[in-house]
């Protein structure tokens, strides 16, 4: 799998995340973990990321809370929230990937997945956090 397609697949599974309690999730997680290849290692490098993520949320929530003026994340759609969660997590916590290619992702991933005015909100936070 490609990076872009591993964010992907991230991406997807942190958004369950938004709809489902913890002792659900569990379940939803071994779901969408099925559904891709088997003993591959971006299956592990998918699981371990997402988990570290949630570790993280309360963290990325409260710096993304800092700079989106007007915004707090309990407000935000579930998609937008989603990939700028995803980018926090790999800018702040992540030293291999540049803060650039962490925001282009998104933004390309809030075209695809998101409404009209995804690319420009999802940038506009992040890059009040560089």
């Amino acid at each position: 799998m490609s990076r872009r397609e591993i964010r992907d697949k991230i991406f997807k599974l942190l958004f369950r995340a938004e709809f489902y309690e913890e002792e659900d999730l569990s379940e939803q997680r071994q779901l969408f973990l099925e559904e891709l290849e088997q003993g591959d290692n971006d299956t592990l490098y998918i699981q371990n990321k997402f988990e570290q993520i949630l570790s993280h949320l309360e963290e990325i929530d409260a710096m993304v809370n800092q700079v989106a003026q007007g915004w707090k994340t309990s407000r935000m759609g579930k998609v937008d929230l989603t990939l700028i969660r995803l980018a926090v997590y790999e800018i702040k916590f992540e030293e291999d990937i540049p803060e650039g290619v962490a925001i282009n992702e998104a933004v390309e991933l809030a075209k695809s997945y998101g409404t009209d005015d995804s690319p420009s909100f999802v940038n506009g936070i992040l890059a009040k956090l560089v």
